[in-house]
Order: C-alpha cells, then sequence, then structure tokens
C-alpha cells in the first residue's frame, strides 16, 4: 500500500488506556506517524476497574504522562488486604514494605519507592488525562464519533465505517474498544470463557466513605473482603470520593430473583468492614453492573490489526489486573508496529512474538483466578460454584502441586528478565497457595536448604526472545527446551553468568553482588539480590539448573514466609557476610 492509499498510519477504535497507550507511544518513538483514535463517547466519563498494579507505571513514564498521573493526587496503591481462604484471616500483600515506606510530598517523581507502588484512580479523570497527552503528542483523537462498520477482506481490515458517513483507512489498525470488542467481532475470532469465572460486577461511587488505612501521604491499600457468595472490593479514589463494587455468579445473581441495586444493598449491610467504612458515607444511588467475564480471544494479531486490552482477553478483578494487561500489551503493539515498519526483523516472528506473550501473559491471570475461586472456603452458599471451578481446573492439589499446575505456562515467558507470575512475584504467589490451603501446608522453596547450583543445558537449542527497550525490540539470546525458554536478559543473565562462574553458592552470591553494585543504588540492592533468588528459584523450578548439597559449605536458606517476595533469609546472609571477600550489603529484611 502506498503511502496515498490511506489516511492514516494506524487507526485505534478506542479512547481509554488502550487508545492512549498505543497513541502516544507511536508519536514518541516516530514523531512521523500520523495516528487517529476514534471514541464513542466524550470524555470525561467513568468507567469501572480503578485499581492499578506497579506494572502500569513504567508504561506511564515512557509515555510521558506520569508526572501528569501523580499531579491528580490519587491515591498511592502500595498493596492490597484481603479476607478470603479456607479461614477468612486477614492477610495483605504490598508491593514495598510498609515500615520501609517514607513519607514523601506530593507530586513525587518516578524514583526511590514511588518505583513499587501504584495508584487508585477515578476513571474519568485518569482516562481524560491519558487522552489528552496523547492528543498533546499530535495523535488525532475525534470523540463522539461511533465506529459503525468495519471492512474486511480476509485477515485483512479495510477501513472503518464512522456514524458521520465516512470511512477512514490506516496501514494498521487497534482494538482497543474493551468489552464490545468491536474489530475483534467484525473478524470472527471467539474468545473462550471458562464456565466459573462467569460472574457480574456490580458497584455505586460514594462520598465521604472512610479510608481503611491510610499510610504516608495519600498511600493505602485497596480492600478485597468476601462473601458467601462473591467478594467486595472498596478502593479509594480520592480524598472523599470511594468506588464500591460486588462480584457474584451470574448463575448466583440469577437465582437470588434480587435486582442489581438490591443485591448490592444486601452485600453492603452484610459485610461488617465494609458496612462500618461505609456508614457515613453516601452512594451516588446510580448502582451499575455489567458482565465480567475472564476470557481470551483465539487470535489477537492478524495481516494488518492488533487486538489489545479487554477486547483480547480479561482475567477477574480480584487480580486487578485489568489495566495492567491493557498498558502492556498496548505497548507491544506499539513495538511491533514500529519493528514491523523498520523490515529489519521477520515479520512472523514479530506477530508470534507479540500472539504468544501477550496469550501466555492472559491465561496465567485466568489460571491464577481459577485457583483463587476454587480455593476460597468462604463461599459456603456456592459449594457447587467453587467445585465446578476445580474440576475444570484439575485442582485437588496440595500445595506443592497446585504450583506446578500455575507455573505450566513457564515463568521465563511473561516478562523477559524478571521472574514473575501474573503480576505477582514468585514468593507472593506461593504464599497465596499456603494462605488457601486448608491443611496448613507449606509450598516448597526450591532453593532453601542447597548450595550446589549447576547449569543445566542439557537437550536445549539456542534462540532469541524479543526485549522491548527504548522503541526496539531487541533480539535477546535464549536457550529453549520443550516449551520452556531461559532469556539472557535481567535477572536470569546475571544469574546464568554467576552459575558459569562457579556452582557454590557463596561464589554465586558474591558474583550477583559485585554486578548488582555497578547498577542497583544500595538502599535497593537487597531487594535486587532477593529478586536473582526469584530467578535462580524459576531456574530450578523449570530444571534449568540442578541443586546439590555440599554439606562442608554454608547453605543457602531462602523463605516467601512474610514477605512479598523469596527473600535470603537472616541466617543466609550472616554465613554471607562473615564469608572472606563475602557481599558487602544489607538485605532490606
Amino acid at each position: 500500500m502506498n503511502s496515498t492509499d490511506y489516511d492514516y498510519d494506524v487507526v485505534i477504535v478506542g479512547g481509554g488506556p488502550v487508545g492512549s497507550t498505543v497513541s502516544s507511544l507511536l508519536k514518541k518513538h516516530n514523531p512521523d506517524l500520523s495516528v487517529l483514535v476514534v471514541e464513542k463517547e466524550r470524555f470525561p466519563r467513568d468507567h469501572v476497574g480503578e485499581s492499578l498494579l506497579p506494572s502500569v507505571c513504567p508504561i506511564l513514564d515512557e509515555m510521558g504522562v506520569w508526572d501528569k498521573v501523580e499531579a491528580a493526587g490519587f491515591p498511592i496503591k502500595i498493596g492490597a488486604s484481603y479476607t478470603w481462604g479456607a479461614n477468612a484471616d486477614q492477610w495483605d500483600i504490598d508491593f514495598y514494605p510498609v515500615q520501609k515506606w517514607k513519607d514523601e510530598a506530593r507530586p513525587a517523581k518516578f524514583q526511590g519507592q514511588r518505583k513499587y507502588s501504584a495508584f487508585q484512580v477515578d476513571r474519568a479523570i485518569y482516562d481524560n488525562i491519558l487522552l489528552e497527552h496523547a492528543e498533546s503528542m499530535g495523535v488525532t483523537v475525534r470523540q463522539g464519533v461511533q465506529v459503525n462498520q468495519i471492512k474486511t477482506r480476509g485477515d485483512r481490515i479495510e477501513g472503518f465505517v464512522l456514524d458521520t458517513g465516512e470511512t477512514v483507512t490506516g496501514r494498521y489498525y487497534i482494538d482497543g474498544s474493551g468489552a464490545p470488542a468491536i474489530l475483534r467481532k467484525a473478524l470472527g475470532i471467539e474468545s473462550d470463557a471458562p464456565e466459573a469465572l462467569r460472574n457480574i460486577a456490580i458497584w455505586d461511587y460514594w462520598e465521604n466513605a472512610k479510608w481503611a488505612l491510610e499510610i504516608g501521604v495519600g498511600a493505602t491499600r485497596v480492600q478485597v473482603r468476601s462473601l458467601s457468595y462473591g467478594w467486595i472490593w472498596f478502593i479509594p479514589l480520592g480524598p472523599s470520593r470511594t468506588s464500591v463494587g460486588l462480584i457474584c455468579p451470574s448463575e448466583y445473581y440469577k437465582a437470588s430473583g434480587k435486582s442489581p441495586a438490591e443485591l448490592y444493598a444486601q452485600a453492603i449491610a452484610e459485610q461488617p468492614e465494609i458496612a462500618s467504612l461505609c456508614e457515613q458515607g453516601t452512594p451516588s444511588g446510580d448502582v451499575q453492573s455489567c458482565k465480567d467475564w475472564s476470557h481470551l480471544a483465539r487470535k489477537l494479531v492478524g495481516e494488518n490489526w492488533f487486538i489489545c486490552g479487554e477486547a483480547g482477553g480479561f482475567a477477574d478483578p480480584i487480580l486487578a489486573a485489568g489495566l495492567s494487561l491493557a498498558h502492556s500489551s498496548s505497548r507491544e503493539a506499539v513495538y511491533s508496529i514500529l519493528e514491523l515498519d523498520r523490515g529489519e526483523l521477520d515479520a512472523q516472528w514479530i506477530k508470534d512474538r507479540y500472539q504468544d506473550r501477550n496469550a501466555t501473559n492472559i491465561s496465567q491471570h485466568i489460571r491464577f483466578a481459577q485457583f483463587w475461586y476454587s480455593a476460597n472456603g468462604c463461599f459456603t452458599d456456592l459449594q457447587e460454584h467453587c467445585q465446578s471451578i476445580a474440576k475444570e481446573a484439575g485442582l485437588r492439589l496440595s500445595p506443592s502441586q497446585a504450583w506446578r499446575w500455575l507455573s505450566q505456562g513457564g515463568f521465563t515467558t511473561e516478562q523477559v528478565g524478571l521472574a514473575t507470575f501474573g503480576s505477582f512475584d514468585i514468593a507472593s504467589a506461593k504464599q497465596v497457595i499456603e494462605l488457601f490451603d486448608v491443611k496448613g501446608r507449606s509450598c516448597q522453596v526450591l532453593v532453601d536448604g542447597h548450595n550446589v547450583f549447576k547449569l543445566n543445558l542439557y537437550g536445549a537449542t539456542k534462540d532469541h526472545v524479543g526485549e522491548l527497550r527504548a522503541g526496539r525490540i531487541e533480539q535477546t539470546p535464549c536457550f529453549v527446551r520443550g516449551s520452556s525458554r531461559l532469556p539472557l536478559a535481567g535477572n536470569y543473565q546475571i544469574v546464568v553468568e554467576a552459575l558459569e562462574h562457579s556452582s557454590d553458592f557463596v561464589e554465586l552470591a558474591r558474583y550477583i553482588n559485585r554486578r548488582l553494585e555497578l547498577s542497583v543504588p544500595p538502599e535497593h540492592r537487597g531487594r535486587a539480590f532477593d529478586a536473582c533468588i526469584q530467578a535462580l528459584e524459576v531456574l530450578c523450578q523449570e530444571d534449568w539448573v540442578q541443586r546439590g548439597v555440599n554439606k562442608k559449605r554454608p547453605m543457602l536458606h531462602a523463605s516467601n514466609k512474610e514477605s512479598q517476595y523469596i527473600r535470603a533469609s537472616e541466617q543466609t546472609l550472616k554465613v554471607l557476610a562473615e564469608a572472606e571477600d563475602g557481599p558487602t550489603f544489607k538485605s532490606n529484611i
């Protein structure tokens, strides 16, 4: 297609976070591109899904909009508080140790502790900030304009027919339309939705409800409280406005015979903590509801189109991953388009990479949500619902068995160089599994009690994975064995280099520490070391590393207890500190 054969380089349906992220990053990395965003509504407008994860913030920073979002004064999300599991105890998952959180004035810069936090956002304000930012970068934004028809020819999009009567064309098209999935449905692409994760959401906005917890200047935790027939979220969006919502199975809602407003009022009244927080507050009275099905589209990329965010897949909001998946898939689409235009990498490899990475990311979140619900003994009125989830997921498992089932998608494929699972670090995911085990059993930490670690590349072949950096997909070397990949990037690369240096843990630790001294500030070096221990744990999990014991040498003692990540224990740190020429850092424990 010649440059005169289309109206824009990229045409996007949907002006939410997908449309803003795609268009802003495209203009940042290639200002010469012409980009159109078509949005049927006029901003600002309310939208559910207000809780971010820390993985979103580096993308906001890359877009150049983080300072604008921070200046809006949204509450800082430092973690989440749950009442969940068989014994209904309250427990927290924090992104950053609360005891180390420093009180600092706002607005603050994206540095230090703020790199480990997130936001709780009023979507009317947040989405508008993002869309206005995109427009300020030269993106053409048309609000109040609807896409009435999508012209297709086979796997190719030929244009968008607008309600104004005109047709707009582009070299590439993005589906950022969210749940309506306008482009996906026009192409006839089906989406698979697990039967037992077909829920509904019912919510309202409250004025002057109490914050459950305030940490420093404007930091708090999201509150998640379980009921026998679902769960409630409580998300402060600002000094006086709070989002309070109910998630319950669609079948329960239908069988209850109640209206959404009646079921919502019942849920608020029945949960003591939420009722107390809302006691002095005033609801808007405009109770809203929508279908809340987890799903994954069978195809996310085609000849000249990409599906991003909820249009391509959605994981239950218990994990608060909606905006994280939207922003991350949008960034992946941008980098793919930029590389397709350069023509230096194989086009099919670029598209396959987009499909595999995003499908894996969504499916891991869905899998974790399946486990989360099936393990919740609080749903006493919904035993059949929980049993159906467990049956579909094949779950009658010990913690170690559950961990193996959850990890079948592979850890090293989700984020290149970083050990994560479904937006959680490895240790917090294992902690959840332990909390949900009715017998109180532990989830094994493979590296614990070992001190010999040998790289195992038997049967592996060399290949490469794509790492996103500064507008380029850099082809990073990796090893492949079956469905498992070992990328030579980030923490994995540091650990592999250490393993090539020595198999003895003390020597490994020395090497890792020397590497971290070159790139990590002293105050974050302990956390970075722990992240490398997590990477070692993953490599043991996927059999890239074989473990052993030398009784004459100090042992590695690692635990996921009382932490959101696997940490080197005090005993291990003491041994290392006492070892001749051992690591000099003090871990953040």
